[in-house]
């Protein structure tokens, strides 16, 4: 990699971190698959934009039913599935850890669908991820564990589940197409699925607010667009395994960003797990 593609997994980490953030200032605010459907609809107005000032290459039918389910997993499903859940009591603690599981899943879906090597230092860079997971998150968890309910952990799994097997989707059927229309037909079909969503169990009412309109631009602007484009770029030219595992270091940079957006405290033993985290990482992404 060149010296400035080096930063983009440190980068993606940092955006990918804020997406928790601008979830908790929209919540309050706006019904989850609601909300997500105008987020991936304004994506798709944006990327359209895009497309004619790049003049973007257009996909192939097959290859754009591709990139739609794609995205109907990696956005519809996966972020449908964990703001449904907290919104209806799943602590958002036990969700992230949840979505620990993402990497190991990830790797598996990897080995069997793409035919990746994963050797032992990458299991165990995995599993020393998702040790230092459960231990940032801990404190958090034992808060609210009585608001679990079946529906709530399935639904937050199926969103583990969703965004696994839709990277390995991307990566088998999508990598080599043109980024920005691959990544439109993403959002068309993430916002078909929370459409049919919000129309089904949902009012479709909003509360405009200051924090509804700034945490709805930043989703949009920097994560549906800014770390959408990094991922897929990680995607294209890396093994999955490793880039998964990137997701590790999200739940520990989302705690040192409400700390100081929110003066969440920050235990020792919590900054042990994330310097914990952050060497299985490095040696599930080492080459």
């Amino acid at each position: 990699m060149s010296r400035a593609a080096s930063f983009i997994p440190v980068l993606f980490v940092l955006l990918w971190a804020t997406g928790f953030i601008g979830a908790r200032y929209a919540m309050p605010w706006s019904e989850p698959f609601s909300f997500l459907a105008v987020r991936f609809v304004l994506a798709v107005v944006v990327l359209l934009l895009i497309m004619l000032v790049m003049h973007s290459k257009k996909l192939p039918p097959r290859k754009a039913a591709h990139a739609a389910f794609a995205g109907a997993l990696i956005h519809g499903v996966y972020l449908g599935g964990v703001f449904w859940s907290i919104r209806h009591g799943l602590p958002a603690g036990l969700s992230a850890l949840i979505i620990g599981l993402q990497p190991l899943i990830t790797a598996v879906m990897a080995g069997w669908a793409l035919g990746e090597r994963i050797l032992p230092r990458h299991w165990a860079g995995l599993a020393a991820g998702f040790l230092g997971i459960v231990i940032v998150l801990a404190p958090k968890i034992g808060q609210a564990i009585g608001g679990v309910t079946p529906a709530t952990f399935l639904a937050c799994l199926a969103g583990a589940v969703a965004i696994s097997a839709g990277t390995v989707w991307q990566k088998k059927f999508v990598s080599n197409a043109d980024l920005v229309t691959a990544t439109l037909w993403q959002y068309l079909g993430a916002a078909v699925v929370m459409a049919i969503g919000s129309f089904a169990f949902e009012t479709r009412q909003f509360t405009l607010t200051g924090e509804l309109v700034f945490a709805m631009a930043w989703l949009v602007l920097v994560l549906s667009i800014g770390a959408i484009f990094l991922l897929m770029m990680m995607i294209r030219e890396g093994e999955m395994s490793k880039v998964s595992s990137l997701f590790y270091l999200v739940p520990a940079v989302t705690a040192l960003i409400a700390w100081v957006l929110f003066g969440e405290t920050l235990t020792p033993v919590q900054l042990v797990g994330m310097a914990i985290t952050t060497i299985g990482v490095a040696m599930a992404t080492r080459r």
